[in-house]
C-alpha cells in the first residue's frame, strides 16, 4: 500500500470537503422537494390558495438550493480533478443535475410530476457523491 504524501492528502481532503459542501444543498433541496410534493397534493385535492403558496414557496427554496448544489457540485468536480484517479467519467452525470428545473408549469399535475422528477434526480444524484466521497475517505 502506498503512502500518500501531503500533497494528495490535501487533494483528497479537499474534495471530501467540496463533496459534503455539494451534500448538504442537495439534501436540503430534497427536503424542500418532498415539502413542495406535499403541498402540491394537498393542494391537487382543493387545499386551495394558502396550499398553492406554500407549495411555490417550496419550489422557489427547492430551486435556490439546487443553484448551491450545482455550484458545489462544480467546485466538487474541479476538486476531484485534482485527485488522481478521477477523471471525467465519475463527474459528467453531477453537472447535469438540476438543468431542467421548473421552467413554464402550466397545470398541478404537470407541477407534481415535475418535483417528483426533481426528487429522483436529486436521489441519484446523492447517491453518486457519497459514492464518491466514501472512495476518497478509503483513499485517506
Amino acid at each position: 500500500m502506498q503512502i500518500m504524501n501531503e500533497i494528495e492528502r490535501r487533494e483528497v481532503k479537499e474534495a471530501i470537503d467540496a463533496a459534503d459542501d455539494a451534500l448538504y444543498h442537495l439534501k436540503e433541496a430534497r427536503s424542500y422537494l418532498s415539502s413542495a410534493s406535499n403541498w402540491g397534493l394537498f393542494d391537487l385535492l382543493g387545499g386551495g390558495f394558502i396550499s398553492g403558496l406554500l407549495k411555490h414557496s417550496k419550489m422557489g427554496r427547492a430551486e435556490s438550493e439546487v443553484e448551491a448544489a450545482k455550484a458545489a457540485l462544480a467546485r466538487f468536480s474541479k476538486e476531484l480533478h485534482d485527485v488522481s484517479g478521477y477523471s471525467s467519467i465519475h463527474i459528467d452525470g453531477l453537472l447535469t443535475f438540476g438543468d431542467f428545473f421548473f421552467d413554464g408549469f402550466l397545470m398541478d399535475v404537470i407541477v407534481q410530476s415535475k418535483i417528483s422528477d426533481a426528487k429522483k434526480q436529486c436521489d441519484k444524484t446523492i447517491k453518486q457523491v457519497e459514492s464518491i466521497k466514501k472512495e476518497l475517505e478509503a483513499r485517506r
